[in-house]
């Protein structure tokens, strides 16, 4: 097929990536761990970690596993938030030869235990804020090997003990558990493994390309959720694609062991974890936000150093730029403002670039993509909404529901092929056999249009799409109109039953402003949307149900 999309990149940006230049994961890791030793990885509550830091600690941490006499193919989960101890632990796992299932620390015990049983985890790493989950369920779950983290266990002798301390007994916020301890399962506190595997050697990883790096879970909004099988090969093409098309947009930081990226999307989900990846591959340093939606800290935290690369779903870039002291940052340095996850709408992207003075850039992605398939040029200076350009090595394709691929400006479910694309859902054939079409590309479940130029716009996914009276409605439409009605800060679109028309369309609206009135939207809707889309009911709330990485849950409104 021709590759439209090669003729509008930006200059410097390779076609393709080679993601042969490395065996494995762990020998990407390794090779950036001795290169960028003294330079820094992390910074958490004012505490540093560097690259050398990480290289010890982590080769600690995968001797130890190494010494439980897991399988070969073991999977080990890790239920941390966006502390020191994910780093260490990731890099641990894939150093040691295993897979890592990652596992978001919010997990009712239901969720948690579908995943563990899914996986066949035997061996899990957790905060121990989230111990209390785990023990309601691990006797129904393979897992043998508990490895307990604290809060403070990475930051510092003295100060690491205090927000401990403070955590457990202060705020209160490790609730009580007991784990049992049948079966010969063992309860290993973190910064024990950590003791017990420096006394050890690390064997190197036998990982090839085509091993299994990641069980990475996709959200569940349609039932349960599956792994997506993300070997190392998917891994590294993902690595370097994304490096690839962000390098002209840190190319003037100059030494990139001085960019910082902000780590406030959680490194469980596979936006923020790519992203992490990418920071080890160039060399840079990570600052870490275990709770984002504290915005006045968030905030506190960004006004302390220089900040070149800020990666968001479109909620959260609402949720700071309402808060006054964001406004006051410096933001001189930001090279990168980062959209993904969710869609980005136009009226927060317009305010923005007007309050940082940074475009915000939109991408698009999947668990099962290793996150980025498309994004928008990083040297674009305004808002396109569209998700962009297929990035180096990966072919979109818009085909219709035989698989057949339609011609550039027709709608048709987006279609993507490419080294970062996963090999399949984990011990689900039919899943796996249902999810690709038959020229080898994988099926979204995202309709959307690609245009001359190789820029593809999402009209919305299939399941959300709603009919009025025999008209095709898209959410994703009418939420992107109503979000630049004066007076509107977030809204959500969902179509519910009508005796008349069979679907009718209801908005739910949070307010920036308390003057705004229903007869003022309503008269909105009239001027901007055509009659079959304008929203039969409306409904003011004060807050919207969102998942944990901040997309809207239509399906809870819809209930």
């Amino acid at each position: 097929m021709e590759k439209t999309w090669l003729k509008s990149y930006p200059p410097g940006v390779p076609h393709d990536i080679d993601p042969d230049q490395y065996r494995s994961v762990p020998h990407l890791l390794e090779e950036s761990f001795r290169q960028h030793a003294a330079s820094p990885f992390s910074v958490c509550m004012d505490r540093w970690m560097t690259y050398g830091e990480l290289d010890r600690h982590s080769a600690a941490l995968g001797a130890w596993l190494q010494s439980l006499g897991l399988a070969p193919d073991a999977r080990v989960a890790i239920m941390l938030p966006n502390v020191p101890q994910f780093g260490v632990t990731m890099a641990g796992v894939l150093r040691a030869g295993f897979t890592c299932v990652n596992v978001n620390p919010l997990y009712t015990a239901r969720e948690l235990e579908h995943q563990l049983k899914d996986s066949g985890a035997t061996a899990i790493v957790i905060l121990e804020n989230f111990a209390h989950t785990l023990a309601e369920v691990i006797e129904h779950t393979p897992i043998q090997h508990v490895c307990i983290a604290s809060l403070g266990d990475m930051l510092g002798a003295w100060y690491g003990r205090w927000i401990t301390f403070a955590v457990r007994h202060l705020a209160k916020m490790v609730p009580p558990y007991a784990l049992p301890l049948t079966g010969g399962r063992q309860v290993t506190p973190f910064k024990k493994a950590l003791a017990l595997g420096r006394a050890r050697r690390l064997q190197p990883s036998q990982a090839t390309h085509d091993s299994i790096a990641f069980l990475q879970y996709t959200g569940g909004t349609t039932g349960l959720s599956k792994g997506a099988v993300l070997t190392h090969r998917n891994i590294i093409a993902a690595t370097l694609q994304a490096e690839a098309w962000f390098t002209p947009a840190l190319a003037k930081i100059g030494d990139l062991s001085k960019a910082n990226s902000i780590a406030a999307l959680p490194l469980y989900h596979i936006f923020a974890l790519t992203l992490c990846l990418l920071a080890i591959r160039q060399g840079s340093s990570l600052t870490l936000i275990p709770n984002p939606r504290d915005i006045p800290k968030f905030v506190d935290v960004l006004k302390k150093r220089p900040f070149h690369m800020l990666p968001a779903v479109n909620t959260l870039f609402n949720a700071l730029l309402q808060n006054a002291q964001f406004r006051k940052l410096d933001f001189s340095h930001l090279c990168v403002s980062q959209a993904g996850g969710m869609a980005a709408s136009e009226g927060t992207a317009r305010q923005w670039q007007q309050v940082t003075g940074s475009t915000m850039i939109e991408g698009w992605g999947m668990s099962e993509t290793c996150a980025i398939g498309t994004n928008n040029p990083v040297s674009n200076t305004s808002f396109t909404g569209t998700i962009g350009l297929p990035l180096p090595g990966i072919e979109i394709a818009i085909k219709d529901d035989a698989g057949a691929s339609l011609p550039t400006g027709q709608s048709g479910e987006i279609c993507i092929k490419g080294p970062n694309v996963m090999r399949g859902y984990y011990n689900q054939p039919e899943e796996t056999e249902k999810a690709f079409t038959a020229d080898g590309f994988m099926r979204t479940g995202d309709i959307g249009i690609m245009d001359e130029a190789g820029y593809t716009r999402i009209i919305d996914r299939k399941k959300d799409m709603i009919i009025v009276s025999g008209f095709n409605v898209f959410p994703n439409e009418l939420e992107q109109v109503i979000s630049l009605c004066p007076g509107v800060l977030e809204c959500a679109a969902v179509g519910v039953a009508d005796e008349k028309s069979g679907e009718a369309i209801k908005i739910f609206v949070i307010k920036s402003d308390a003057s705004l009135t229903e007869d003022a939207l309503v008269r909105y809707c009239h001027d901007n949307l055509t009659g079959y889309k304008r929203p039969k009911y409306i409904e003011f709330r004060e807050e919207l149900p969102k998942t944990n990485v901040g997309k809207i849950l239509r399906r809870e409104l819809r209930s």
